[in-house]
């Protein structure tokens, strides 16, 4: 098995809305960019929730834009063994340092799990914090979901952002 590193946080230093994925796969490792398969709906589905358009706006313009809106991107495994990209291979996972990041970060209100392996892993890591905790459909393809129906779900996170 091959052992894959996450990437550091990006978006927002005083970030109100960390949003967690698992762990990069393997496009975005290779990429170093955050959500960079183009199969995965992660830009598309945050740039509705904010209304934004994510998915039209070069990387360092998206990552710009989160800065703006008070968006942290990161991820809730540190470190793990994985052959392939799905979150069902991960094995033998290290958590990032997530509750750190929430007592350095005084404006967070609110951490979103991207699919329910970083909501299981990341519940974990985080502890007994005062955050409000919101669980999203995975915005991988490896979900079936359609996008209508994710998109609802992922509209909770519109009132956590910055204004625009």
């Amino acid at each position: 098995m091959a052992l894959k590193s996450s990437m550091a946080p990006v978006g927002s230093r005083d970030a109100r809305l960390l949003l967690l994925g698992s762990l990069p796969g393997d496009a975005s490792l290779a990429a170093q960019r955050y959500y960079a398969h183009p199969t995965n709906q992660f830009w598309l589905l945050l740039g509705d929730a904010l209304d934004e358009q994510l998915a039209a706006l070069d990387y360092d313009a998206r990552l710009a834009r989160l800065a703006a809106r008070g968006v942290a991107l990161w991820d809730v495994v540190d470190r793990a063994e994985r052959i392939g990209s799905l979150d069902g291979a991960i094995r033998g996972a290290t958590s990032n340092a997530l509750a750190e990041f929430a007592a350095t970060h005084p404006r967070l209100v609110a951490v979103g799990f991207n699919g329910q392996t970083s909501a299981r892993i990341g519940r974990r890591a985080l502890g007994e914090v005062d955050l409000t905790f919101i669980d999203l459909p995975s915005s991988s393809a490896a979900l079936t979901m359609r996008f209508e129906g994710k998109a609802l779900r992922w509209r909770a996170l519109a009132g956590f952002a910055d204004p625009a």
